[in-house]
C-alpha cells in the first residue's frame, strides 16, 4: 500500500521537521480533490485522476497512485465510463491512516 522507500526519500529531501507539514498539505489537497470528483465533468476527469496519481506516487501512496492510473486508463479507453470514486477514496483513507501512524 505504501512505498516506504519513497517516504524515507521524501523525509530526507524535506527534512523530518517539514515532512509533517508536507503530508498535511498533501492530505488537504487530495481530500479537496476527492470531494470535487463527483461533480467533475467527464472531460476533466482524466486530468484530475492524473493529478491524483502523480500526487499519490510522489508522497509514497503507491496503491492509490496505481488505482488512479487504472481508472484514468479505463476512462481514456471509454470516455463514458465512470471511475470508481468510492474505491479511490476508501483506498486513500486506508493509505493515509497508515502513513500517519
Amino acid at each position: 500500500m505504501l512505498n516506504h522507500g519513497r517516504i524515507a526519500e521524501l523525509k530526507s529531501e524535506v527534512g523530518e521537521d517539514d515532512f509533517a507539514e508536507v503530508i498535511t498539505l498533501f492530505c488537504e489537497e487530495v481530500e479537496e480533490m476527492l470531494d470535487d470528483l463527483p461533480s467533475t465533468s467527464q472531460s476533466q476527469m482524466a486530468a484530475k485522476l492524473h493529478f491524483l496519481k502523480g500526487s499519490a506516487l510522489n508522497i509514497g501512496l503507491d496503491a492509490v497512485g496505481q488505482m488512479c492510473s487504472t481508472e484514468e486508463a479505463r476512462l481514456k479507453n471509454d470516455p463514458n465510463t465512470a471511475p470508481d470514486i468510492t474505491a479511490i477514496r476508501s483506498l486513500y483513507i486506508a493509505s493515509r491512516d497508515q502513513l500517519l501512524k
